[in-house]
């Protein structure tokens, strides 16, 4: 039972929905826009309506694992681990997909289902920043990185169990990590922005 709902965790958040929704609509989204199968690209190469409804399945893999495991996991010294464990293994299974030979998205859409399982007020926070970075700049990418890397914050400071904010730790440095081309490409003046209607990798 320890590793049951981890193991559930990785395999749902595997589920590539992007490329799902995608081939529903006649389209390989890997191979269209920033060729990455994520919400961002959906709504991109699809229209909103598919995008946010592929946001919502990527959140829901991070959110709904998690939920069971806190349902049915037995009130163990241990239990508190194995819930903030799935939740990191669904952000893992959405970045390296076993359907996929381990090729997925950047862990953003995942990342918010787990992040709001683990406090729905820090996740507003950072929303606000996320929504707030992206029509400064104009970039999804600093939006996504600001708000990820601002979720520990704000958990400590609302005073979340030392397991909870490291998780959130390990999770927003997965983020960061996928999003090391955006990041060099940010620090070399070459990442294309959304203002300037032209694609950025996402």
């Amino acid at each position: 039972m320890d590793i049951f709902f981890p193991v559930i965790g990785y395999l749902v958040g595997a589920i590539p929905f992007g490329l799902i929704i995608g081939r529903m609509a006649g389209v390989d989204v890997r191979k269209e826009g920033s060729c990455n199968i994520g919400a961002t690209n959906v709504s991109r190469v699809l229209g909103k309506k598919l995008g946010f409804l592929t946001l919502v399945c990527d959140c829901l893999k991070g959110l709904l694992p998690m939920a069971l495991a806190g349902l049915y996991l037995p009130d163990t010294a241990n239990r508190e681990q194995l819930v903030a464990f799935t939740g990191v293994l669904a952000v893992v299974g959405h970045m390296f997909p076993v359907y996929l030979r381990f090729c997925g998205g950047k862990g953003v859409a995942t990342g918010l289902g787990v992040f709001l399982y683990f406090s729905p007020l820090a996740i507003a926070i950072s929303l606000a920043v996320l929504l707030a970075a992206v029509r400064l700049t104009g970039y999804v990418s600093v939006g996504s990185l600001l708000a990820s890397a601002l979720i520990p914050l704000w958990l400590h400071l609302l005073g979340a169990a030392k397991t909870t904010v490291w998780a959130a730790t390990v999770i927003a440095l997965l983020i960061w990590g996928k999003h090391h081309e955006n990041i060099n490409r940010l620090l070399h003046g070459r990442e294309k922005t959304w203002k300037k209607g032209k694609i950025e990798k996402v």
